[in-house]
């Protein structure tokens, strides 16, 4: 049941209410403002600068547009959970500047042994250090305090990008091998702990061109339903609202035209990656519902394989909406931040090479503001 007008005017006047608690069914981004990342927004006065030191006020108005667009927060580190606070501070000013809920978009990416396929994101835990006990200790336990004491708003939590993809895919690894375990009781145990009634979990689950091959597709399942049975094992009863898709890749939601290199794949999208893998989530009683990233999918087919992941030339795609036109498909959403680098890797721009994992690339912020599809709208007030 939606909350009633009443309860919605309560929530606005007193922004440390307690957030109406919606049945499984209810889409938890409805009518609600998303969280534009702070952090980010300061990222980009740089590339606002670039545009109006070259006098492009048109694409200086476009980044004010970014700024306040709905992004998520990527809290990496312990001493990133700082982050979640600043976060929920400036929600509750939206909160009460606005008087529409709010939903604040974190990412928890801190695993032990993390992106153990590539290393170019390799975390602060290792599992040969008591990695395991610290995360959950350290960071996870923290994440959970810091969401808990924000019960006046709704969070939507994407849970360690890439780590399970490499878990189904990548077992002739070495490290990907050790890790896989590692990743499965982590996991399971962050889902344990943020078994909130305004919070939304979202495990990642990669993308089309990685596990949307019919013959990954049975393997992703089977592997999502073990972490979630691994959870309830920590608390009866745990669960999630599904699962995030494409998070720091290019893919579209819906191809015009289909890239060749997807000849073979029901998923040559991620909307035909959503409609492909939720059948098999279905039939493992997993819930199946799905958030996009299409942060940097605006340029469609400009890479030659499936498989470049680094800096691919992009631009900004669809902005943030729960207009999806698929029932299991609860938004469209801005996860990677654009402008931060995928490591040191990836095409030049301008002679330029790209800085490390997470540092900013002000020509690669630029290039994905000039390039949005469908074409950003400028701010100017």
């Amino acid at each position: 049941m939606l909350p009633s007008v009443a309860l919605l005017s309560l929530l606005a006047a007193a922004p440390f209410s307690v957030v109406a608690h919606p049945t499984k069914d209810v889409n938890p981004f409805l009518g609600k403002n998303y969280y534009a990342n702070s952090h980010y927004a300061s990222e980009l006065e740089e590339t606002k600068a670039a545009f109006l030191k070259k006098n492009d006020t048109l694409n200086a108005a476009r980044v004010t547009t970014v700024q306040r667009t709905g992004t998520f927060v990527w809290v990496s580190s312990v001493a990133g959970l700082s982050g979640i606070d600043t976060a929920i501070a400036e929600a509750r000013q939206e909160l009460r500047r606005t008087r529409k809920q709010q939903i604040v978009q974190l990412v928890l990416y801190d695993l032990p042994d993390r992106d153990c396929s590539a290393g170019d994101s390799a975390g602060e835990f290792s599992s040969a250090d008591g990695g395991l006990e610290k995360y959950k200790t350290e960071f996870v336990d923290k994440f959970a305090k810091a969401v808990s004491s924000a019960p006046d708003l709704s969070f939507a939590v994407v849970l360690e990008p890439d780590s399970l993809g490499n878990v189904i895919t990548n077992q002739a690894i070495e490290f990907c091998a050790s890790a896989s375990p590692i990743y499965e009781e982590g996991i399971a145990y962050a889902i344990s702990k943020l078994q909130f009634p305004n919070v939304s979990l979202y495990i990642d689950a990669a993308h089309g061109g990685w596990l949307g091959w019919a013959d990954n597709l049975p393997l992703a399942a089977a592997e999502f339903s073990k972490v979630l049975k691994l959870a309830q094992t920590f608390k009866k009863g745990a669960t999630i609202r599904g699962f995030a898709t494409d998070v720091s890749n290019f893919n579209p939601y819906i191809a015009n035209p289909r890239a060749n290199y997807t000849e073979w794949s029901p998923s040559y999208d991620e909307q035909h990656y959503a409609l492909s893998l939720a059948p098999y989530l279905r039939n493992a009683s997993v819930p199946h519902h799905f958030i996009i990233d299409v942060g940097r999918s605006g340029l469609q087919n400009s890479r030659e394989e499936w498989g470049d992941w680094c800096n691919v030339k992009a631009g900004y795609g669809e902005r943030p909406t729960t207009e999806t036109g698929t029932e299991i498909v609860d938004s469209l959403v801005w996860v990677k931040p654009a402008g931060e680098s995928d490591g040191a890797c990836g095409p030049e721009i301008d002679g330029e090479g790209a800085p490390g994992a997470g540092l900013w690339w002000d020509k690669y912020a630029q290039q994905t503001v000039q390039l949005a599809n469908p074409p950003l709208a400028p701010t100017y007030l």
